[in-house]
């Protein structure tokens, strides 16, 4: 069977982000044309406007966070690709939370180790039964599942800003910075015994957000300068013209 080599230059420009020519790091999605970016460069970008950056085609008028989405498949494929960018990367955020004097989240240390180990199986410094023992480590954590309590913790305070919704009872909650705005519209609905998720719009200071954005996102980019909780509004879905 005949294998091919391509070397990464040929394929640096499917994989690097059009807004700051770097390789995609959090890649983000445009749901309407599918074009990809770094998701910092991107929201950075829509502050200001409302189009794709290679394209042009209007992403919304006025709300096109909501239509990005994080794209797994595009990072993990960079990552792959890629020598030593997941690790850089995850050592640049590592170094940030030391700088702040922060904890490092869990997940951080977990990508970190998880890379570390992909790299030392590539550099062949990896013993045979290191799979094994992986598995049995896997095994373990599933077996030991703390429901992401060791992940970066966010403070939530969720009201109703609608006469057409009741309020929770227990509106202040605590969970992943890793959860999503989704994860937050199944939450609610199940409390207020809602047909359907999707009937909900969460909004922080008066913006709705994208329903693939996580917690940790949205307190970088809506929160950053102000005190915990963080304070979110739900309501009726309404229809955007």
């Amino acid at each position: 069977m005949l294998t091919r080599k391509i070397k990464l230059w040929d394929i640096n420009a499917h994989i690097t982000c059009r807004l700051c020519s770097g390789y995609l790091i959090d890649a983000t999605t445009v749901t309407e044309c599918l074009h990809t970016f770094c998701r910092s460069c991107l929201v950075k970008y829509l502050e200001e406007n409302n189009t794709c950056p290679t394209c042009r085609i209007v992403i919304h008028q006025s709300h096109p966070l909501q239509y990005i989405g994080h794209d797994r498949t595009m990072q993990d494929i960079v990552y792959k690709l890629v020598p030593g960018l997941q690790e850089a990367e995850m050592r640049k955020q590592r170094e940030f939370y030391h700088k702040l004097g922060m904890e490092v989240p869990g997940d951080i240390k977990g990508e970190a180790c998880s890379a570390k180990q992909h790299l030392d199986a590539r550099n062949g410094e990896t013993k045979a039964d290191d799979s094994s023992n992986k598995e049995t480590t896997e095994e373990k954590q599933e077996e030991d599942n703390d429901y992401h309590r060791s992940d970066e913790q966010v403070s939530i305070c969720l009201e109703c800003n609608s006469s057409k919704l009741r309020g929770l009872k227990r509106k202040w909650i605590r969970c992943s910075a890793q959860a999503t705005v989704l994860h937050l519209k199944k939450f609610i609905a199940k409390k207020l015994n809602l047909s359907s998720f999707n009937e909900l719009d969460i909004l922080c200071n008066e913006e709705i957000l994208g329903k693939d954005h996580t917690l940790k996102f949205v307190v970088v980019t809506r929160w950053r300068f102000k005190k915990a909780p963080l304070l979110l509004h739900y309501r009726p879905k309404m229809d955007l013209l």
